[in-house]
């Protein structure tokens, strides 16, 4: 059996992703299950119910079982028993990770703006046809992603495919259906902060240092005014817990195309240079950034180097 599963905190990328890899795999005669690695994100319940797709099961324990890796090649982001595990594949968007093999693999590694247009290649390639229902799944990914074409890491491919998904799930205003899950998404009434922070939620080893990166995406900024000093008190919380060096939560507003970031760390002087930016009461405004993956992580990266 081939376990197919994304990332720890799983978002509807390789949640999507996961099914339908299985899908395709299942269709090329090699048994596949979807699997993930947590709990299912408000946005991703919106996609799985309007498609009416099956949840994942929750799986963690891997060893000596064979796996294909979605959305992820990081280390920091597998299961802890990865290095038992069989690695039999990886579709990827991301940079290149620090997981290994001891056999070759099958890797779709692209420079686009979500892991679903590449399965959506990978269906071409082996001329198998996408059912309606998933063809919404992945154009939702998709726009989930490339936060509705406005983000840096978006490409023309994402634009295209999500356009041609759209017309295999005969829906025809595809961007609304994207408002509706950055609505959902946007819900953090009655959420805990612990919960809100590990909502979209990223570890990274840099340099055999600690890195946690989170993300929240809303449509207006303001829905934090209440909770922002919580946020903040519980990322230096879980730095201490966890051991991290640095803790950033982006506070993403996807209609002023920006960011609020909350900062914790050990280099906030060093972040604070590289960022262009003052760091005041642990925070600062990025103009622009929508992107964790383009905007934030390299820029850490060189620091640590």
């Amino acid at each position: 059996m081939l376990y197919i599963f994304g990332h720890t905190t799983p978002d509807s990328d390789s949640i999507v992703g996961a099914i339908a890899l299985s899908y395709l795999k299942n269709k090329l005669n090699i048994k596949a299950i979807a699997t993930r690695q947590g709990d299912i994100n408000l946005e991703s319940a919106f996609i799985l119910d309007k498609f009416n797709l099956q949840t994942p099961q929750l799986k963690t324990n891997y060893v000596n079982e064979e796996v294909f890796l979605v959305d992820f090649s990081d280390i920091a982001q597998a299961p802890k028993d990865i290095n038992d595990a069989i690695i039999t594949g990886i579709v990827d968007h991301h940079k290149l990770g620090d997981l290994t093999t001891s056999t070759p693999i099958e890797a779709w590694i692209r420079p686009v703006g979500c892991s679903c247009s590449i399965i959506k290649e990978m269906f071409d390639y082996y001329k198998v046809t996408i059912p309606q229902n998933l063809a919404g799944a992945m154009m939702c990914a998709i726009l989930s992603d490339t936060v509705i074409f406005k983000s840096p890491t978006c490409t023309k491919l994402d634009i295209e495919i999500c356009k041609y998904l759209a017309t295999l799930a005969k829906i025809d205003d595809f961007k609304s259906i994207g408002f509706e899950m950055f609505n959902v998404k946007s819900q953090i009434n009655n959420v805990p902060i612990r919960q809100l922070i590990l909502r979209d939620y990223k570890v990274f080893n840099m340099n055999k240092q600690k890195v946690a990166v989170g993300q929240l995406e809303v449509v207006d900024l303001s829905v934090f005014d209440n909770i922002k000093d919580d946020l903040l008190k519980d990322i230096k919380k879980l730095k201490n817990e966890e051991q991290f060096d640095t803790v950033l939560l982006l506070l993403t507003d996807i209609m002023q195309e920006g960011s609020e970031i909350l900062i914790v760390s050990n280099k906030q002087d060093l972040i604070g240079k590289a960022f262009k930016k003052q760091i005041v009461n642990n925070k600062f405004w990025l103009d622009g950034c929508l992107s964790r993956k383009k905007q934030i992580i390299p820029i850490l990266e060189n620091i640590y180097k």
